[in-house]
């Protein structure tokens, strides 16, 4: 949206601008709630590395929850600048993130081991290089969802096989979250005219953040207790303060 107080970045130069006074509150951010609302990305996946250090997890949950937090801290730079260079930061974690989702996935029943890590990690190299001197626009938009999709059936098997009650809830969450998220995301988009003139801004935006920190934080839960039903580690489902849940595992001793 236009601008407020003076710009430190200089001119906008980012392909997409979210419904929200740039430089309101300050000349270092330009969108001041879109910037913030990252932070709760940032701490869920922080708790989650700390859970998945501590009961040494496989590492491809450590490097899972630090993109998360990469995610979160592109998405930040992203939105305070609101400059080219710093949307790619944001929207390059993206595709690696959901890449390290379909590894963990599809990856414990496929026979070649070395194959799926070798041709993700070049595919996202790839889109990477690619990224850095084109524009998508809505071609990147296409390209995510048709990755997100690629997940969905995996995880429906993953959820229809798991007996667990708590575990089932976070699932249950996590299609919760990511639904009203969406719902906030499309009407930050399409009905910014009409928002723009409310006398508060509800920064749908900014509550897609929100909800989707949450949705990332439900996935790798259930994710991490349905890996640990494959090991045999006796999953269970805790809750930090009694609200935030956790897998806690039991691993034989030979473990």
């Amino acid at each position: 949206m236009a601008d407020g107080i003076s710009s430190f970045w200089g001119p906008v130069t980012s392909t997409i601008e979210c419904c929200e006074k740039n430089y309101a509150y300050s000349s270092y951010i330009a969108e001041f709630y879109n910037t913030i609302s990252n932070v709760p990305g940032i701490l869920l996946a922080l708790i989650d590395l700390v859970n998945a250090l501590r009961q040494r997890f496989e590492k491809r949950f450590s490097i899972l929850h630090i993109s998360n937090m990469i995610l979160a801290i592109g998405s930040m730079l992203y939105h305070a600048t609101l400059q080219h260079v710093q949307q790619q930061s944001d929207e390059t974690p993206m595709v690696w993130e959901i890449l390290l989702y379909m590894y963990i996935l599809y990856s414990p029943d496929w026979h070649y081991r070395s194959t799926m890590p070798t041709f993700l990690f070049l595919y996202g190299a790839a889109f990477a290089v690619v990224h850095a001197f084109l524009r998508f626009g809505i071609g990147f938009k296409v390209h995510y969802v048709i990755l997100c999709l690629l997940c969905i059936p995996r995880m429906y098997k993953y959820y229809i096989h798991t007996e667990d009650t708590a575990a089932k809830r976070i699932a249950k969450w996590y299609v919760a979250t990511i639904l009203v998220g969406s719902v906030c995301w499309f009407c930050d988009r399409v009905f910014c005219k009409r928002i723009s003139q409310w006398p508060v801004n509800p920064q749908g935006h900014a509550l897609w953040h929100v909800f989707m920190s949450f949705n990332s934080y439900c996935a790798n839960t259930f994710l991490m207790f349905c890996r640990a039903q494959q090991r045999g580690w006796n999953p269970k489902v805790k809750y930090f303060l009694g609200v935030l849940p956790y897998v806690k595992i039991e691993k034989p001793k030979a473990q």
